[in-house]
């Protein structure tokens, strides 16, 4: 199995030099590039073109936030996954929007940071639970305008589009309903011709406005 190639993106840095030993400890995982601000990181990820960056939120120059928007804007397959603390509530309401695919406290331990990589490599969401509450309500906010699109979705293609945004990856999906991962590749495509949903902002914001997310 190929390693998961990885940026990291954090203006400290006996921060970085800590993940990135933390990091390289675990099976899968390479540290391929280090970046000090936001900056930094998207001219990392457009040389090194990395699955997954790494990036803390509160960085000076450019913050995590707005790279962050950036780079889902300029290099879509490249991955996100923010690192935030408690300090930085005031950004969350800006982080449905910035593409990100996964958000862990930086306070984590270190094997929940590599479940998170690994899961937001093979295409699925990760949210700390400790953030999951703000993030909701924020989504929430940003659902109220979302145009709730008509077109209705076969059995099976609202059983994909849930669990995509529940945050279950391609393969995850697949075992659950018993298919391939190019079936469900195709149930997206459905999803994206009817609903005309192309992010996982997007998916989220229509779960929550049918109010899966709510459910247990």
């Amino acid at each position: 199995m190929s390693s998961v190639r990885i940026v990291l993106a954090d203006d400290h840095e006996v921060v970085r030099a800590g993940m990135k030993a933390m990091l390289e400890a675990s099976r899968g995982i390479e540290v391929v590039g280090e970046a000090r601000n936001g900056e930094e990181a998207i001219a990392r990820a457009r040389e090194l073109k990395p699955a997954l960056v790494v990036m803390d939120l509160s960085m000076p120059v450019l913050g995590g936030a707005e790279a962050t928007t950036r780079l889902s804007r300029e290099l879509p397959e490249v991955k996100v996954l923010v690192l935030t603390s408690f300090d930085d509530r005031g950004h969350l309401t800006r982080l449905p929007d910035a593409g990100a695919a996964g958000y862990v406290l930086k306070r984590a331990a270190a094997d929940e940071l590599v479940r998170a990589i690994r899961m937001v490599a093979e295409g699925g969401t990760y949210v700390d639970p400790g953030l999951a509450g703000n993030l909701l309500r924020s989504s929430r906010r940003a659902s109220d305008s979302f145009a709730i699109p008509s077109a209705s979705l076969s059995e099976r293609e609202e059983a994909v589009l849930r669990a995509i945004a529940w945050g279950q990856s391609n393969k995850e999906i697949a075992a659950t309903l018993e298919i391939s991962t190019k079936t469900v590749e195709t149930y997206k495509a459905r999803i994206t011709d009817k609903l005309g949903l192309r992010t996982r902002t997007e998916m989220v914001r229509y779960a929550l406005s049918r109010g899966w997310l709510e459910e247990s």
